[in-house]
């Protein structure tokens, strides 16, 4: 059957009426909210079911001999059509696992609802050039983030977070003391650096989304792009459901007012005028508690 993984025709079981079904998505995940339906060789509808919880399709309806057309849809994902005999032996249509791909293409996404986001097996990084010749590397130890997946439209999901400009750590403790002065955090009167996004679209490749958001930082807020990657899901010790990502980004460091620079030999400045900012994630299913 044409877009079915796994699929089977009519079992002929003798005595069990009716279709079942699963509906998942690429990597495994119940589609919930998808319906199928199911036409006679007249094109005229028979029978039409939607997924439970599970994403399992499962109707009593009994079906006479014959060939169907099985049309499986959710909001969000590319429809699915496929053929199903049912045998005079039987009345039952075993479909099997039908596998939906998400429109407008990228990779799929964790299932849909609230996911938050773990500080402890997460990093939030920053680089900046350092003379001209080599890099230093920052992170910030303290932060919250949730995002949710949106169950229609890719679009709508969000991500926030907030970060303590306060908690940056270099290594250096005199640079740290520097880098959260007014010559660059001014950690003590803009004690939060958040961000909020405005839309997800899919990117080029079969894993790549770009997340549009507004960055606060040093009182301004600007329109910042995730280029973000979506690594899968996997289960945890612990009985839960964990998503990794991975995003970077680039920031001018004018465009946060953070203006200061040193002049060394040859007229090379000290620190470079942009920071990459360099996000490694693991989110657990759920609201934060």
């Amino acid at each position: 059957m044409a877009g079915v993984t796994g699929a089977t025709n009519a079992t002929g079981i003798t005595g069990v009426t009716g279709l079942s079904a699963r509906v998942r998505t690429r990597d495994g995940w119940a589609v919930s909210h998808a319906v199928v339906t199911v036409t006679d060789a007249t094109g005229q509808q028979v029978l039409r079911a939607g997924a439970d919880a599970d994403g399992v399709v499962r109707d009593t309806t009994p079906l006479a001999p014959g060939a169907y057309t099985v049309i499986v849809t959710a909001v969000g994902y590319a429809p699915t059509a496929s053929t199903a005999i049912v045998t005079a032996g039987g009345r039952r249509t075993e479909v099997g696992t039908v596998t939906l791909a998400r429109l407008g293409g990228g990779a799929e996404l964790p299932p849909p609802g609230p996911w938050t986001v773990d500080p402890a097996h997460s990093s939030v990084g920053a680089v900046a050039q350092h003379l001209g010749i080599s890099s230093v590397h920052g992170r910030f130890t303290e932060f919250t983030a949730t995002i949710g997946i949106a169950p229609d439209e890719v679009a709508k999901s969000r991500v926030e977070a907030v970060i303590s400009a306060a908690s940056i750590d270099t290594g250096n403790a005199t640079r740290d003391e520097h880098l959260r002065s007014a010559d660059f955090l001014d950690a003590e009167r803009h004690p939060d650096i958040a961000f909020h996004s405005t839309g997800l679209t899919p990117a080029a490749g079969p894993d790549r989304w770009t997340v549009h958001g507004e960055l606060s930082m040093r009182g301004v807020v600007r329109p910042v792009d995730l280029d973000l990657a979506y690594l899968g899901t996997g289960a945890d010790p612990w009985g839960g459901t964990r998503a990794a990502f991975r995003a970077t980004t680039e920031l001018r460091r004018e465009d946060f007012a953070m203006n200061y620079n040193q002049v060394v030999r040859a007229g090379i400045a000290a620190i470079g005028t942009t920071l990459k900012v360099e996000l490694d994630i693991q989110a657990v299913q759920g609201p934060s508690l």
